[in-house]
């Protein structure tokens, strides 16, 4: 990786708030790949608020809702983490809930998802990649047909007080039209 080639990549500016000034390369953690596309080029502020999740300054990260639609992948998933740091906000929500990444590079944003899970600890993520919690309400993105019971849950119903399966992340738990059903975590968006 040449600081060059980070440098003509991001037209010499931070890739996560478009700063120009003290721009250095940082190595976006779990990188399936090496070299500059697993680096981002980043102004000291972003890249110390980075290292030091103390110093955050919450407004400073409203520049993610432009550099989140980054065609690089590493931007994309430092995007994905900081937003997801930051999900108690409101507005990091909103774009948690636009943000698409492809099914790799998602997986390499929560491979690096540092701070909260433990290796052995399942982690149940909705459709946009938000974690869920036993207790939570979720909406069917989708209308699904429940086996068994003759009905079809409708897209847009809302599954409140949900049951997190412990030994599958795939698997929720809710109540639907009076029925205890399992839904899939990829077929439900965690409502705010």
């Amino acid at each position: 990786m040449t600081i060059q080639e980070l440098q003509v990549r991001s037209e010499g500016k931070c890739e996560l708030c478009a700063n120009t000034e003290g721009l250095e390369a940082y190595d976006v953690p779990a990188s399936p790949s090496n070299g500059v596309d697993a680096s981002v080029f980043l102004c000291p502020s972003c890249r110390g608020q980075l290292e030091d999740p103390e110093s955050i300054d919450v407004n400073h990260w409203r520049c993610l809702n432009d550099s989140m639609w980054s065609q690089i992948p590493a931007v994309q998933v430092m995007a994905w983490r900081m937003l997801t740091r930051l999900s108690s906000e409101g507005w990091t929500q909103d774009l948690l809930d636009v943000l698409y990444l492809e099914e790799d590079v998602l997986a390499w944003a929560q491979a690096g998802d540092e701070g909260n899970d433990p290796v052995d600890t399942v982690i149940h993520r909705d459709s946009n990649g938000v974690t869920l919690e036993a207790g939570d309400t979720v909406t069917l993105i989708k209308d699904l047909g429940v086996k068994g019971a003759n009905f079809t849950a409708k897209r847009g119903t809302a599954v409140r007080g949900i049951s997190l399966v412990a030994d599958n992340a795939e698997h929720i738990e809710g109540r639907v039209s009076g029925q205890r059903i399992v839904i899939l975590t990829k077929f439900v968006k965690k409502s705010s």
